[in-house]
């Protein structure tokens, strides 16, 4: 109904909940199989301090994270839903590994990708038909697909 909100999708390597708060404002729910490390806030901290290279990844992690939410709200603001859609395909296609380079998965459902876009489902799968039928990508599976046109991909991204 257009009320619940992704803030973003976290891949392997990636870090949650890093906060200077006492209580999350977020919540997180798994689209995959995954394993988590969990440290209370003093470990944490005795952790970084320990490693400095640590504190230097999670300060690349949080300009990371900073510069995402930025993208989400021109995401949101300014893009029509076919340059979302090749965004958030492009985005995948970066950050996803793979077995094989050229195949991306797919793991969240299209009602999460939906969501997270600010788009209704069908605009979704409508938006996924046409970059498959115009060949710029092509679904390898039910949950995989592969950047035919990377280029042409680039362009109705940022258009």
């Amino acid at each position: 109904d257009g009320r619940r909100q992704i803030a973003g999708f976290l891949f392997p390597g990636d870090f949650l909940g890093i906060t200077m708060e006492e209580e999350h404002a977020f919540s997180a729910e798994a689209v995959a199989p995954s394993g988590l490390c969990r440290l209370p806030r003093k470990q944490f901290d005795h952790f970084v301090t320990d490693l400095p290279e640590l504190e230097r990844r999670l300060y690349a992690v949080a300009a990371h994270e900073l510069a995402a939410a930025r993208q989400q709200l021109v995401l949101h603001g300014r893009k029509t839903a076919t340059e979302r859609v090749a965004s958030f395909l492009l985005m995948l296609a970066s950050r996803c590994p793979s077995e094989n380079d050229e195949e991306v998965e797919l793991p969240m459902s299209r009602t999460d990708i939906a969501d997270y876009l600010g788009l209704r489902i069908e605009t979704v799968s409508r938006e996924i038909s046409a970059l498959k039928v115009a060949r710029v990508i092509q679904l390898t599976g039910r949950q995989t697909f592969k950047v035919v046109n990377r280029v042409r991909l680039q362009q109705l991204a940022e258009a």
